[in-house]
């Protein structure tokens, strides 16, 4: 069949190559050169499996309506009235219940395993190179109570299959021995050998030309403006650059998705774009960036080891689809990672990014 694909992101080109494997003709088109535009651009890089908890719960609700009074220096809420949010929000609402915390937990750690596993296979079959750090991560605690309740949460991904090891400060330094200038801010840490990191960017860039090599089309600089159906089937898709049509369509356009089928379809999709900030620093000859990516809990803070550059990320901000920013925006990442890892890399040279990731209830 003739399949057209709306994104060429990580998930856009990741169904390319599956779909060129079954035998298909695959065109994906995209609005910037796919891998290079929206989350697939500057994440945080971590295959985090052992980091499969939900983040709706009464704990994260709380939090949630305390950013809407109050300035948090990761979680950062624009109020206004936004018809699309607030849909969200009390479906939102309506999962942060132990029960749901639970049961979300558990479906997203199985979402979450199967997609490693492929991830796996893809790169197995492909030979692909993308900075892939199959070491394990590691998520810090700067807090014993913190830590003791992170602890409790394993029990549960345990239970599921998932390896974790519970790591006192002298079993963090062996595994980060990059942390022995930060020490004092460590009180434990929760290992998963089984997770990785890896630069997305990288991954899609090398992944597209192995999917062009297989016979699929790439387009880029196509803005799509709407979608036509003819009762529940899709007919063509009208763009920037002409009508595309195919035997089927696969919408992987991220938080842009829901404002398509809306504006086209009348459907509207649980979706909301919540602003991600990264930084993307230099690794010169005498830095020393950690061995392996994790997870800082009580900073919200991501990291990961990517080659020549190494990656932090924190923030998760409701302002609609505003992909802006401004130097104050990475005040805490900056002041966070240079306090963890201060010769990780010449932060003086940091490239800042933000960009919206797709976020369901």
């Amino acid at each position: 069949m003739e399949i057209l694909i709306l994104g060429g992101g990580v998930a856009g080109i990741s169904t390319a190559y599956q779909l060129l494997k079954d035998g298909h003709q695959v065109t994906v088109i995209d609005r910037d050169h796919p891998g290079t535009g929206g989350a697939s651009f500057g994440n945080a890089g971590l295959i985090a499996v052992g980091h499969s908890i939900a983040w709706g719960s009464p704990k994260a609700l709380k939090l949630w309506f305390k950013t809407l009074f109050h300035d948090h220096p990761v979680f950062r809420m624009n109020l206004r009235l936004d018809p699309q949010l607030i849909r969200w929000g009390l479906k939102f609402i309506t999962q942060c219940t132990n029960s749901r915390a639970v049961q979300n937990s558990l479906d997203k750690h199985r979402i979450s395993m199967y997609s490693q596993k492929i991830l796996n296979q893809v790169v197995l079959e492909t030979g692909i190179k993308y900075e892939q750090n199959s070491k394990g991560l590691l998520f810090l605690y700067r807090n014993q109570l913190a830590f003791e309740e992170g602890i409790k949460h394993t029990l549960l991904l345990k239970g599921a299959g998932q390896r974790l090891e519970t790591a006192d400060k002298e079993r963090v330094l062996e595994i980060i021995p990059e942390l022995e200038s930060s020490e004092d801010q460590i009180a434990g840490g929760i290992f998963s050998p089984d997770d990785e990191s890896g630069d997305s960017r990288i991954f899609c860039e090398q992944l597209m030309e192995t999917c062009r090599g297989m016979g699929g089309t790439f387009m880029q600089d196509v803005t799509i403006e709407r979608l036509e159906a003819a009762g529940e089937l899709i007919k063509r898709v009208v763009t920037n650059k002409g009508v595309y049509t195919a035997d089927r369509y696969v919408l992987c356009l991220g938080s842009w998705s829901p404002l398509l089928v809306r504006s086209s379809l009348g459907i509207r999709l649980p979706i909301y774009p919540v602003k991600g900030y990264s930084i993307t620093v230099p690794v010169e000859n005498h830095h020393t960036p950690p061995s392996i990516g994790g997870l800082h809990e009580e900073d919200f803070l991501g990291f990961a080891p990517m080659g020549d550059h190494f990656r932090v990320s924190s923030v998760s901000e409701f302002s609609g689809y505003d992909v802006g920013h401004t130097p104050e925006d990475f005040d805490h990442i900056f002041k966070c990672a240079k306090k963890l890892f201060p010769n990780a890399g010449n932060y003086d040279k940091a490239k800042c990014w933000s960009g919206l990731r797709p976020m369901t209830p």
